[in-house]
């Protein structure tokens, strides 16, 4: 293989070839523009698409629910002002029964909702009423509606009594006890028994007491698209966390982490095993805590006080002690893979010192990751508002039915059977479309700065070794801000069409492995033996596929920021040079990045774990703020985590991987002898090369 590196003369015109400023400034030019022209609509069109989201979202949506006006529950109205009305509750507990039989026409979605502060009781020896908003002749405010506990039944006229006892308001007796599951009201299916009997005794309608009347509500509370909704406002409630867990606290450790591989470069391998095991383990507690598996602090779907002998299921429930089994079986195979690992931790050491020494020498690269950080930093929380928003987002308008009711209006004077049907929020594909867009959004603005960042580091890792280290005089003053000004001028466009295949990848991967589970759950996965080697053969090819890519990537940043070429180019030029030395780079190389990815998730767990002790304060657990389950919070707070982890480990992971190349590409242009290696680099693979020999 010909020299693709060094074979450029040098700026100072004595004609010898290498040399920082002949190896890293040489005839640059803009590269691949087509995909920087393309990244930057792609802007464009995210900052349209949020915009969608902030017009048409409103994040109270995603906890509460709407009343019989269409009014969000916990929410200002042009009528009234629901801001501590946070419940929902249905007033005619004939509409809830018939919407729990079977072929009935009847929709929950339908029937008659009202916003209050806390569920209603039945009295214990009167009869309770929820009466409608007060307006038209009731001449009450809001405020002393609540504080009469929405009861003003005794100051109806005899009209309105009369169609109150229909069932048709504006008051509605209380007669089954309720609990607060996620900010709805949910019937307990024990009626009062003095209540039914001061209802009949005044000649109200049967009302009907059947076991039906609670899992109806109870199902659309468990509705997947609710669950998920839910999920989503745990995220936006727990913005705090995010912020320490997700931002703050990675940012710290992974400081720490590069400043302790710099000076204490032989422990940090076993360092680092330790405390992943100890921190897998941890996390894993958590789960099983949060699960009800151990202790007494499992998460419940009923929020206040409550009879705690009353017990009600829910989706987060089952989906937490998934997770906790999940996190099981990952604890149990990484604690075997990092035992398997320590056999070949003297070798980790010897790699690590690579970076040691040039992150030694080059004393921006601990600090440089800073700024990818801040601008992820900004980036994140206009995605994350956007992103609630447009989960939010869909048009709230009454529904199309056929129900056969009548409801009192106030405002009319009159009993109407028009406007019967219920409000719910109606979503179009065009929302899906944006949500679904949004998502790829923040996955590919992600890989492209974290990308930017790699470059970065590579070119001044490399402006290092070609000068010779710290002997020579060419190595510029500010390398890591030379290298910045080199991919901001040149180098853009290979960095966006890279982050671009990952992220093609990462999300094809992500779709087909959605279908594979949809198949699996509607019970049509392939049956022959042939087919079902085929279907898991494919899922692997492609993650196979993916991690060949990410890696591939990875070099061809390394070559665009000291060659200056396009992507593609950089890419082949790299492969070829990984093949020619496989046998010089493979050992080092897997072990090395090992440990740089056992120290990532010590980073991503360590997040995870603290994202589990915020989470458990009463700030957490209380009526408003609370969140339905830990699991998102937690699992977003691990990703950032990893994020960042990512952002700063790249500075020893792209120090290695440039220093590998360099020095490959170094020794086969001089005969086997690296040229330009700095004597402590040479020394170092001297002392791999006997690592190596040991181990075998």
């Amino acid at each position: 293989m010909r020299g693709v590196i060094g074979r450029y003369p040098s700026s100072d015109g004595n004609g010898e070839v290498g040399g920082a400023n002949g190896i890293i400034k040489h005839n640059r030019k803009c590269r691949d523009v087509v995909f920087l022209v393309f990244f930057i609509a792609f802007w464009i069109a995210m900052i349209v698409n949020s915009s969608f989201g902030f017009n048409q979202g409103n994040p109270l949506r995603l906890n509460f629910g709407l009343d019989y006006k269409g009014n969000v529950c916990g929410g200002k109205h042009k009528d009234f002002n629901l801001h501590e009305l946070e419940l929902k509750y249905y007033v005619n507990p004939n509409q809830v029964y018939q919407s729990g039989l079977k072929n009935s026409g009847v929709k929950l979605s339908n029937a008659r909702t009202i916003c209050l502060l806390d569920c209603p009781i039945p009295s214990e020896d009167s009869l309770n009423w929820v009466c409608d908003y007060p307006e038209g002749d009731i001449r009450i405010s809001l405020d002393d509606w609540i504080d009469m506990n929405y009861d003003y039944f005794a100051d109806l006229t005899p009209e309105l009594r009369n169609t109150s006892l229909q069932l048709q308001g504006p008051c509605y007796p209380v007669i089954f006890p309720s609990v607060n599951v996620y900010w709805t009201c949910q019937f307990i299916d024990r009626p009062s028994n003095v209540s039914l009997t001061h209802w009949k005794q005044m000649n109200g309608v049967t009302i009907d007491d059947d076991m039906v009347i609670d899992k109806s509500i109870h199902n659309s509370i468990n509705a997947r698209s609710s669950v998920l909704k839910r999920y989503v406002a745990d995220v936006g409630k727990s913005w705090p966390v995010l912020i320490v867990c997700g931002g703050l606290l990675p940012l710290f450790l992974s400081l720490l982490w590069l400043l302790m591989i710099r000076h204490f470069v032989t422990a940090m391998p076993w360092v680092t095993v330790f405390f992943f095991n100890g921190l897998i383990i941890s996390v894993t507690m958590f789960y099983y805590l949060k699960a009800g598996w151990i202790g007494d602090d499992a998460i419940s779907p009923i929020i206040g006080e409550h009879d705690p002998y009353y017990h009600v299921s829910a989706r987060e429930q089952h989906h937490i002690r998934a997770a906790a089994f999940l996190m099981t079986c990952v604890m149990i195979v990484a604690v075997l893979s990092s035992i398997a690992v320590v056999r070949r931790i003297l070798m980790a050491t010897s790699v690590l010192k690579v970076a040691a020494k040039v992150v030694g020498e080059v004393h921006a690269l601990i600090i440089f990751p800073v700024v990818p950080y801040l601008i992820l930093a900004v980036f994140y929380m206009f995605w994350l508002s956007a992103a609630l928003n447009l989960f939010s987002s869909g048009q709230i308008a009454r529904n199309d039915c056929n129900t056969n009711c009548c409801a009192y209006d106030l405002k009319a004077k009159r009993v109407s059977c028009e406007d019967c049907c219920g409000y719910s929020i109606h979503y179009t594909t065009h929302i899906a479309a944006s949500i679904l867009f949004h998502l790829f959004g923040c996955y590919w603005a992600t890989q492209f700065i974290i990308a930017c960042s790699s470059t970065v580091i590579a070119g001044s890792v490399a402006s290092y070794y070609w000068a010779r280290g710290e002997s020579s005089t060419t190595i510029p003053v500010l390398p890591v801000f030379s290298s910045m000004k080199l991919l901001m001028r040149y180098s853009l466009g290979s960095v966006a069409i890279g982050s671009l295949i990952v992220s093609f990848v990462e999300s094809t991967r992500f779709i087909l492995e959605a279908v594979r589970r949809r198949l699996k759950a509607a019970d049509i996965i392939p049956e022959s033996w042939i087919k079902r080697m085929m279907f898991h053969t494919s899922r692997f090819c492609l993650k196979c596929i993916e991690l060949t890519v990410k890696s591939v990537n990875r070099n061809a940043y390394i070559m665009v920021a000291i060659t200056g070429k396009g992507f593609f180019k950089a890419s082949e030029t790299a492969t070829d040079l990984i093949i020619s030395n496989i046998l010089r780079i493979g050992k080092v190389n897997v072990i090395g990045d090992v440990i740089l990815f056992l120290g990532k998730l010590c980073v991503s767990l360590a997040s995870a774990l603290f994202a589990f002790l915020m989470l458990d304060t009463h700030k957490y657990k209380s009526s408003h703020n609370k969140i339905t389950s830990p699991l998102f919070p937690v699992l977003v707070c691990w990703g950032l985590g990893y994020v960042v982890a990512t952002l700063f480990f790249a500075v020893v992971e792209m120090s290695i991987d440039t220093i590998i190349l360099s020095y490959c590409q170094d020794a086969d242009e001089h005969q086997g002898t690296a040229h330009y290696a700095p004597p402590l680099l040479i020394e170092t693979f001297d002392e791999q090369n006997e690592v190596q020999r040991i181990a075998q």
